[in-house]
C-alpha cells in the first residue's frame, strides 16, 4: 500500500495539474487585456471552445458582437485576436476542449459555445426553470453553476 501511495505521489508530481482535472477542465484565461475587455460584459470565454478561426470571424464583427458593439481600437483587436487563436481549440485541443472539437464542421466557424452539441449533451437535464432562474439567465452564464469556471474547471457542481 505504501509503494502505491508513493507511485501516486510521484505522478501527481510530475503530471501537471490540468492534466488531472480530466474531462472537464480547459485552460484558462490568464491575459489582462482578455479578461478586462471581455470580461467586461461577460465571463472571458475560454478560447479552447472554439477553433482560431471562429475567434478570428468573432473579432473581425466586434461592430455588431451579438446585437452590440464591441468595438475597440485596432492595436487591442490584434493583442486579443492573437490570444484567442493561440489558444483555441483546434490548437490546444486539451479537456474538455477536445470533445467541443470533434462537433466542429472541418470549416465551420461557430459562434456560440452554448450551440455546441457538446454542450447540448452536457445540459440537457438541466431544466427550462433553471435556465430561467435570474441568477443564471442565460445559457452562456457559466459561473452561476460551475464556479470554477473562470479558471477552466466545468465539474458538476
Amino acid at each position: 500500500m505504501r509503494t502505491n501511495l508513493l507511485r501516486l505521489c510521484l505522478f501527481a508530481a510530475l503530471v501537471p495539474a490540468p492534466a488531472l482535472a480530466g474531462d472537464d477542465w480547459v485552460p484558462p484565461v490568464k491575459d489582462p487585456l482578455v479578461l478586462k475587455e471581455c470580461g467586461a460584459c461577460h465571463m472571458a470565454f475560454q478560447p479552447a471552445f472554439l477553433p482560431a478561426r471562429s475567434w478570428n470571424r468573432m473579432m473581425d464583427e466586434l461592430a455588431d458582437h451579438f446585437g452590440e458593439d464591441a468595438s475597440l481600437p485596432a492595436d487591442k483587436v490584434q493583442a486579443i485576436r492573437a490570444t484567442l487563436t493561440a489558444n483555441a481549440g483546434d490548437v490546444v485541443g486539451q479537456g474538455r476542449a477536445r470533445k467541443y472539437m470533434q462537433w466542429v464542421a472541418p470549416n465551420g466557424t461557430p459562434q456560440r459555445i452554448t450551440e455546441n452539441p457538446d454542450f447540448e449533451r452536457k445540459h440537457r437535464k438541466i431544466s427550462d426553470r433553471t435556465w430561467k432562474d435570474p441568477k443564471v439567465v442565460t445559457r452562456s452564464n457559466c459561473p452561476a453553476c460551475h464556479r470554477g469556471a473562470d479558471q477552466g474547471y466545468y465539474e458538476d457542481d
